[in-house]
């Protein structure tokens, strides 16, 4: 079963196909970790924490 290598996740086998590089089987980040963010260089820390405080 595919997880996030960041925070152990479950994630989509769709998920990694569409956001993982090609050949890997787990995601390096996915939407539930606060502190990565996805870019087009590869994935990176967040720069300001993304949840809502209310």
């Amino acid at each position: 079963m595919p997880e996030c290598k960041n925070c152990g996740g479950f994630v989509t086998a769709q998920y990694v196909r569409v956001f993982a590089p090609n050949g890997m089987e787990n995601a390096r980040v996915c939407p539930n970790c606060e502190d990565k963010l996805r870019d087009g260089n590869g994935v990176r820390g967040a720069r300001s924490p993304r949840h809502a405080d209310g």
